[in-house]
C-alpha cells in the first residue's frame, strides 16, 4: 500500500518510498521536528532521493547535521 504524503500521519519511522512528494504535510512534519527555520534545498532533496533506503527520521537527522555544519 502506498503512503499518502498529502494526508497520512508522518512519523520519524515513516519509510520514504518511490512515490515520495514534498507536500505541505511533509513540510509541517519537518518543521515540527527541525524547527521553524526548516527549508528544503536542492542538496537535501538530492540526498533524500539518492536511492538509499531511509525514513523521515533520517531526513530530520540529516537536516540537523547539515545545519550544524557537519556536512
Amino acid at each position: 500500500m502506498k503512503f499518502d504524503w498529502h494526508g497520512g500521519v508522518i512519523l520519524r519511522t515513516t519509510e520514504i518510498d518511490s512515490d515520495y512528494k514534498n507536500t505541505q504535510n511533509v513540510r509541517r512534519f519537518l518543521c515540527s521536528q527541525c524547527g521553524p527555520d526548516f527549508k528544503f534545498d536542492r542538496k537535501l532533496m538530492a540526498w533524500v532521493r539518492n536511492g538509499i533506503s531511509k525514513n523521515m527520521g533520517n531526513v530530520v537527522d540529516e537536516w540537523v547535521r547539515r545545519r550544524e555544519g557537519r556536512g
